[in-house]
Order: C-alpha cells, then sequence, then structure tokens
C-alpha cells in the first residue's frame, strides 16, 4: 500500500497521508486533488486492462484479454501487439469487421460478435448500397457467388473478376465492390487475411448478446462508461440497456511508458477521452476521419506524439521530454531501424 500511495502522491505532488484520505473519501482534500488521485488510478487500471502495463506472453493471451486489435493498417497492427508484449501475430486469429464496422483482429473464439454487430451494420449500410446499385437481390445473389468463387486467397481485383464470371458484375474503379465485400464479411461469409487477400470465414458461433460484449469491453478498457461502449462497438443506444455493473481490476500507476502508433486500441475504446489526452492537445492526435497520430503514453497520460525519422524517431512532447530511453530502442529493435531521439 505504501508503494502505491508514494506513488500516485509524487505524480500528484501531494503527500502520503492526502492521497489517503482522497482514496477512501475522507475530508480535508481539495476535489482537483480528489480528482487528480482518481484519475491517475483509473488511468493505471485502463492501461492494465489493455495489458500496456501488464504485457502478454502470446496473441491468444492477449486477445483474451483486450477482445480486438484495431486492424485496417497491418503495420499499426503489429506495433500494437508489441506495445503489449507480443511481437507475432502467429495464433488462431481472424481479421474481419466488427466493432464499429472497421477491420479488428480478434480470436477464433470471439466470432459469435459478428452475429451480434453484423446485421446492425448491413442495416446501416443499406441506403450507401442502394446508391451503388448493389440491390438486395444482387447481395442475396451474391453470398452464394462469393463462396462459389472464393476456393483460395484472393486479391479484390481478382475476385471482382471472378464474380463478373458468374454473373454479379460490378465496377471495379467505383465503391461498390467494397461495400458489397464488407455486406459479405457482416453476414459471416468472408474474412480479410494479413496479407489484405480476402478468404471464406467457415461456420460461426451462435451470436452472442449484448451484455456478453458489454462484460469482454469492460474487461479490456475498464473503467469505463455505457457511452463508452456503444461508442466503441458501434451498437445502437436501443440496444444497449440495463446492463450489469462490472468490476475492474485493481491496478498502481507504475510509470509505465509506451510508443503506441495509427489507430491504437487504447484511445479507440472511449467516447470521452479527455482522461487521457488533453483536449488542448487533442488535434495533434485526433487529425480526423478516425485517424489517431503516433504517441506516447505514460502513465496511460498521452505526453507525446512521435514519428520516424531515417535514424530513429522526432518526438513531440506536451510539456517536460518523457524518458523514453528503454522503450525506443525496444521499439528500433522491433523495426530494425535506429533508435535515435530528436526532440521538437
Amino acid at each position: 500500500m505504501t508503494a502505491r500511495l508514494s506513488d500516485i502522491a509524487d505524480q500528484a505532488g501531494v503527500s502520503e497521508a492526502t492521497v489517503s484520505r482522497a482514496v477512501n473519501s475522507k475530508p480535508g482534500v481539495s476535489p482537483a486533488t480528489c480528482q487528480a488521485v482518481v484519475r491517475m488510478t483509473v488511468l493505471a487500471q485502463r492501461m492494465r486492462a489493455q495489458r500496456l502495463s501488464h504485457r502478454a506472453g502470446s496473441l491468444d493471451e492477449l486477445l483474451d484479454s483486450v477482445f480486438a486489435l484495431q486492424a485496417q493498417d497491418v503495420p499499426a497492427l503489429r506495433l500494437a501487439a508489441r506495445a503489449r508484449g507480443v511481437e507475432s501475430l502467429d495464433g488462431d486469429a481472424i481479421r474481419t469487421w466488427a466493432m464499429r464496422g472497421t477491420l479488428h483482429l480478434l480470436h477464433r473464439d470471439d466470432l459469435w460478435v459478428i452475429g451480434l454487430l453484423g446485421p446492425v451494420f448491413v442495416a446501416a449500410g443499406k441506403r450507401r448500397r442502394t446508391q451503388l446499385g448493389l440491390t438486395d437481390d444482387l447481395c442475396a445473389r451474391a453470398v452464394p457467388a462469393l463462396r462459389e468463387v472464393l476456393t483460395e486467397p484472393l486479391e479484390r481485383p481478382e475476385l471482382v473478376a471472378r464474380l463478373t464470371e458468374v454473373g454479379i458484375a460490378l465496377d471495379p474503379k467505383s465503391q461498390a465492390p467494397a461495400h458489397l465485400l464488407a455486406f459479405a464479411a457482416h453476414s459471416g461469409v468472408l474474412c480479410r487475411g494479413l496479407d489484405d487477400t480476402y478468404r471464406l470465414l467457415g461456420d460461426l458461433p451462435e451470436p452472442g448478446t449484448v451484455e456478453r460484449l458489454w462484460r469482454r469491453y469492460r474487461r479490456a478498457y475498464g473503467p469505463a462508461t455505457v457511452a463508452d461502449f456503444v461508442t466503441w462497438s458501434g451498437l445502437p443506444k436501443r440496444m444497449v440497456r440495463d446492463l450489469p455493473d462490472v468490476a475492474d481490476e485493481p491496478a498502481d500507476p507504475d510509470g509505465t511508458v509506451r510508443m503506441l502508433g495509427h489507430f491504437d486500441s487504447y484511445l479507440l475504446g472511449y467516447r470521452d477521452r479527455s482522461l487521457a489526452l488533453d483536449p488542448r492537445h487533442a488535434p495533434l492526435i485526433q487529425t480526423g476521419g478516425g485517424f489517431l497520430t503516433p504517441h506516447v503514453v505514460v502513465d496511460g497520460r498521452v505526453v507525446a506524439v512521435w514519428k520516424r525519422t531515417g535514424d530513429g524517431f522526432e518526438v513531440r512532447p506536451f510539456a517536460d521530454r518523457p524518458d523514453l530511453a528503454a522503450e525506443s530502442a525496444e521499439l528500433a529493435r522491433f523495426l530494425g531501424v535506429g533508435a535515435d531521439l530528436t526532440w521538437r
């Protein structure tokens, strides 16, 4: 207990006695100090839940904890796994469209989520499919056609050509192929490999429930709110009702430093990111279109942005320079690049 209090006290700039009073809801502590102590405790819990301060030993172990990793960009996916202790994506994992209708890497055992979320995104995408000429009849005919032509992993141009041969004609220069394949993925027909080829998904388990997804979410991102869950999952609010309370694993700030890449799941798990990311610096991270700039977190707080340079990394801290010696050396080894640090 003493080590925990001293860590929090040091970061908050107050005494251990003050931290103890704040943690135990005792009088005599200013609201600002209470807020700071709560923030550090919650961020420590989130870092542990995301396996950033308590790293995993394998991809299967990691996905069991965090449920899924954002995966529309494979190099960024590899950075996310590396930050959580996993340097190989070998395992029983599937890359497919899931939360928010975007690509994620999930364990095969968790594909029940497709049956839960898929119909939501199929319905949400109907208007755009209609605009592209993807009628309900065409989409219905495309499902067995895809099962017929996907006899091997295929890149999109080859897959579109094969669909044309069996009577599903698509303009390869339009958005129609992407939307049809997303429809098929949400319908549980296909997935996408780490090499960006499309392949059949195979049999799926029975759809899970909203409560089951909520519990997995809280295990991966807690402490968090129902509003955070709605934002992360993409579920409509009408489906998210009467969810049970879920206890969060305790954790203490331990000084963990991580250099996170594009689209890292850590910030994407919350509607309100202000606990981890000062709104003054948010435009440097959230640059539009769901894009997240690579950033540095220390005990869960975003303290800098970074990018690759010829001989290492360029870092722009928001205040004091974080100690990146060990983390940048590890990241450089993983990427096979130099570890020189340039500060802006």
